[in-house]
């Protein structure tokens, strides 16, 4: 079964392969940041607050 593959919006690769500065997108940290769907990234706060989802999580 195929699943969606969570890419960075800025270089359009995934999680492993983005070389980006990695921030989180709302409060701007750079703690515990991962890549959720919406191409972005998230801390782990941000992410439970907003329940986003990274790619080892669907």
């Amino acid at each position: 079964m195929a699943y969606k593959v969570f890419s960075c919006a800025i270089c359009d690769k995934p999680e492993v392969d983005c070389k980006c500065d990695r921030y989180c997108t709302l409060c701007q940290s750079p703690f515990g940041v991962r890549l959720c769907e919406d191409g972005l990234f998230y801390c782990s706060d941000c992410r439970e607050a907003c329940d986003y989802s990274t790619q080892d999580q669907v």
